[in-house]
């Protein structure tokens, strides 16, 4: 930009003021743009779906946490004599084979359920979201070899890994985030490696480079933050994927060690007697799970709408 008159004219002005705003725009500091997120709210609570979807999973988290504190049951000691009773006064949802309370099992497996998919989420997404952004900024062969390691694990069948897995240890709470962590960062790699292709091209990123900045802080002040419509998108369909990955492993047999509780080890153990007519050991987890699921996808499709109208405005 050329150097300032002594004598500015109002022209003048306008021309720098509109060069000030253009530079923002193109600047990495996406922080500095509040009306950024406030477009991303109003565009995300337009949506119906995904008012849905948040009051879905509110009621969940309610449902699972502050629930037992109100409806007491013991889910640790069984009780043969009230095993597949139907749901009547003193057990809402009626017991299972185990005589476990089931409105009380749904809600202590919930818990559980829950819990393992949020961390999956936020271990997978963060780890992704690192290697990504180091192969995309660094390309050349750095790229070639660590996304040729993101091809190794997908090649991996999943479920015959766990499979392996549960023949040599006992499934336990963190066994399971560790494992499904680390199948599960590799499409938030993928994803954030792409944006980073594009974002390394930026001026902001060479301005950056020119005046001495170290590798370090473009990929962590510049470009994950730039990134960061496509990281929370992904992060809530991890959820989703991670819950609904859990139910379906649990459903096979790995699942945590009795008397632990999980959606999918309920829904497991109910389909021995879906036949008898015990319709109540199954539907309530299976109502769950699918509601949960699609509540982060509902959410997960309005943020990336939201996110895109942003892209739209800038």
């Amino acid at each position: 930009m050329a150097l300032m008159p002594a004598a500015a004219s109002p022209e003048w002005d306008a021309l720098a003021t509109k060069e000030r705003a253009d530079e923002d725009q193109e600047g990495g500091e996406v922080f500095q743009q509040g009306t950024v997120f406030q477009l991303v709210f109003r565009t995300f609570t337009k949506n119906k779906l995904a008012i849905v979807g948040v009051a879905i999973v509110l009621i969940s988290v309610v449902f699972c946490f502050v629930g037992p504190l109100f409806y007491h049951t013991n889910q640790i000691d069984t009780n043969i004599i009230n095993s597949n009773d139907a749901p009547s006064g003193s057990a809402l949802l009626g017991t299972d084979n185990n005589g476990f309370d089931v409105l009380g099992r749904l809600m202590v497996g919930g818990q559980s359920s829950i819990e393992i998919g949020l961390s999956v989420a936020i271990l997978a997404t963060c780890t992704g979201v690192v290697y990504g952004a180091i192969a995309g900024y660094f390309g050349k062969i750095v790229d070639t070899v660590m996304m040729r390691i993101v091809d190794i694990f997908l090649a991996i069948p999943v479920v015959f890994l766990f499979i392996f897995i549960s023949t040599i240890i006992a499934p336990t709470t963190w066994l399971l985030i560790v494992v499904l962590a680390g199948l599960s960062w590799l499409a938030p790699a993928r994803l954030v490696r792409g944006e980073t292709l594009s974002l390394r091209t930026r001026e902001y990123v060479n301005a950056v480079k020119v005046m001495g900045g170290k590798s370090r802080r473009v990929v962590f002040r510049h470009i994950i933050p730039n990134a960061v419509g496509t990281i929370i998108v992904n992060a809530t369909f991890q959820v989703a994927d991670a819950i609904l990955v859990l139910a379906i492993l649990q459903y096979l047999g790995f699942s945590l060690p009795f008397p632990h509780a999980s959606w999918g080890e309920m829904l497991s153990q109910g389909s021995n007697f879906l036949s008898d007519g015990y319709w109540w050991e199954v539907y309530p987890p299976l109502v769950a799970i699918i509601l949960i699921v699609v509540a982060f996808n509902f959410i997960g499709d309005a943020l990336r709408d939201s996110f895109e109208v942003r892209l739209q405005e800038r």
